[in-house]
């Protein structure tokens, strides 16, 4: 008799099998049960690049964790019924006016303007390690992303290292299903200090503009609607909590991927303008968020199976990335790859945001990294990925510059 297929908890990184190598046990689950009923949690779960596109891309569906009916995953485990949700799982009209007003700073020719400073800032951060052996988590990944995002939102740099403890603290129990009472009061303490922190700095700009990002949603203005500023808390927090920790693990993974891989690495060295295929091929190899998701607006058929107004689909992007009907030999690293078709950035209306920011921060520390350390290679010390329910990445990864 078959074993049965992955369900609940062992289809998150809370599981030691998952962590350490979801991709087996999501091919076992797209292959035998592509649309899964996870009655564990509560949710429909989606593995087929087809599937998890078109949920993605369905303007009817719902993101708000509010709407999603009592008992399942989104309401339990996603919805906090005091407090609107960030613009991540924000509907129509809310979502469009929010992303309309914060949008600007985030198009490419303008996330464009910061690539000189972003490599600025992973050159000064990659000069400063002289260990022959390093955890390019802590040394490399982490903190590039908290300071580019710091220098974007004006703020000191003195702050970097708080950012990073206050977004971690945070990040920890926001899309975990199982948190300890402790973690809950630990995130609630960042929480209420980051907002404390944030609202002082919205004054500071009131009264002393700068050419910095909360500056720019201060002066937001869309037909003389403006961001209020609990809003304007809302964004910078998730630029620290989405943008850091995806970037972070970005970062990670793709390094790993490449000493992994050293033909692949060799090609990179040897032809530069292969990075920005490098990183996409990164994204679908090794995507940084493992899932997301949507709620049922009606009684409905996905994918061949009824679902219920306020159903949770939970989609599998890594699943959906490693899709054979559409990336042929998908378990295969290959930087030359035609035709990436990524998942890993969402679909439709709450595409990310920052994509364009990530993917530059991205190749620039691949570049910068690859220069300083010629021969740079994994370490004996290894590595350990983080149990970051929807996320994949590393809270540790030991690497040797010989």
């Amino acid at each position: 008799m078959p074993k049965p297929v992955a369900t609940g908890l062992q289809l998150t990184a809370l599981d030691p099998a998952f962590r350490e190598n979801p991709y087996p046990i999501l091919k076992d689950l797209r292959e035998r049960e592509p649309v899964h009923n996870d009655t564990e949690l509560n949710r429909w779960v989606y593995t087929r690049h087809q599937d998890v596109n078109e949920i993605l891309r369905n303007p009817d569906l719902l993101s708000d964790p509010r709407k999603a009916r009592p008992g399942t995953f989104s309401r339990e485990f996603l919805s906090d019924d005091d407090r609107e949700p960030s613009m991540l799982m924000m509907d129509d009209p809310g979502h469009r006016r929010l992303r309309e007003l914060v949008r600007h700073p985030f198009k490419p020719h303008a996330v464009e303007a910061w690539r000189p400073r972003v490599r600025a800032v992973a050159e000064h951060v990659i000069s400063q390690i002289d260990e022959p052996e390093f955890d390019v988590i802590a040394h490399v990944a982490n903190p590039i992303p908290t300071v580019v995002i710091a220098e974007l939102l004006g703020l000191d740099a003195s702050c970097h290292d708080q950012f990073k403890q206050w977004s971690e603290d945070m990040i920890s129990v926001a899309f975990n299903p199982v948190n300890s009472e402790e973690q809950l009061q630990t995130a609630e303490r960042a929480g209420q200090a980051l907002d404390a922190f944030f609202r002082n700095e919205i004054q500071n700009r009131r009264d002393q503009p700068r050419a910095d990002l909360i500056s720019e949603m201060l002066q937001a203005d869309v037909s003389g609607d403006r961001l209020t500023e609990d809003e304007i808390v809302s964004q910078c927090n998730l630029l620290l909590l989405a943008g850091n920790l995806t970037t972070s693990d970005l970062i990670g993974n793709g390094i790993m991927a490449l000493l992994q891989h050293p033909a692949e690495l060799a090609k990179l060295r040897a032809n530069p303008e292969l990075m920005t295929n490098a990183v996409e091929e990164v994204l679908r190899y090794e995507s940084p968020v493992v899932n997301s998701g949507r709620v049922a607006h009606m009684d409905m058929e996905i994918a061949g199976h009824k679902v219920l107004a306020g159903d949770s689909l939970s989609v599998s992007l890594a699943a959906a990335n490693r899709d054979p009907a559409v990336h042929p030999d998908p378990d295969r690293f290959n930087i030359e790859r035609k035709n990436i078709q990524l998942q890993s950035f969402g679909g439709g209306r709450h595409f990310c945001l920052g994509a364009h920011l990530s993917r530059l921060e991205a190749a620039e520390t691949f570049s910068v990294l690859l220069e300083r350390f010629p021969d740079l290679a994994i370490s004996g010390k290894g590595h350990r990925y983080a149990a970051n329910p929807s996320f994949r990445g590393f809270a540790e990864l030991w690497v040797s510059a010989r």
